[in-house]
C-alpha cells in the first residue's frame, strides 16, 4: 500500500487550514500592504521546490508556497472583513518597506 497521497492530502488540509489563521492575523498585525512580499515568498517557495530531491519535501513546500501565494490574494478581502466589523481592527499596524509605492497597486484577487 502507498500512503504517500493520503498523508499528502491530510498535510495538504493542514497547511491550508493554517492558512485561514495566518491571513487573519497576518492582516491585523500587519495590514494588507504585505501582500507582495508575501506572493514573493509563495513563489520562492514553490521555485526551490522544484528542485528538491525528496518527494515529501518537494510536496510540501510546493503546497506551503501555494497557500501563501492563495492568502497573499486573500489579504484584501480580510480588510474588507476587518472594516465591516467581522473581525477585530488594529490600528498600529506595520508598515512594510515600499508602503507608498505598494499603495498605487491594485492587491491581486481570485
Amino acid at each position: 500500500m502507498n500512503f504517500f497521497g493520503p498523508l499528502l492530502g491530510i498535510a495538504t488540509l493542514f497547511i491550508i487550514g493554517l492558512g485561514f489563521v495566518w491571513v487573519i492575523r497576518g492582516e491585523r498585525y500587519f495590514g494588507l500592504l504585505w501582500w507582495p512580499y508575501i506572493m514573493g515568498f509563495g513563489l520562492l517557495l514553490i521555485i526551490v521546490s522544484l528542485f528538491l530531491r525528496n518527494d515529501w519535501a518537494s510536496a510540501l513546500l510546493g503546497v506551503t508556497g501555494a497557500s501563501l501565494i492563495w492568502g497573499s490574494t486573500e489579504f484584501k478581502e480580510q480588510a474588507v472583513r476587518t472594516e465591516l466589523g467581522w473581525f477585530p481592527f488594529n490600528g498600529k499596524k506595520i508598515q512594510p518597506p515600499f508602503a507608498d509605492f505598494i499603495k498605487k497597486w491594485k492587491a491581486p484577487h481570485l
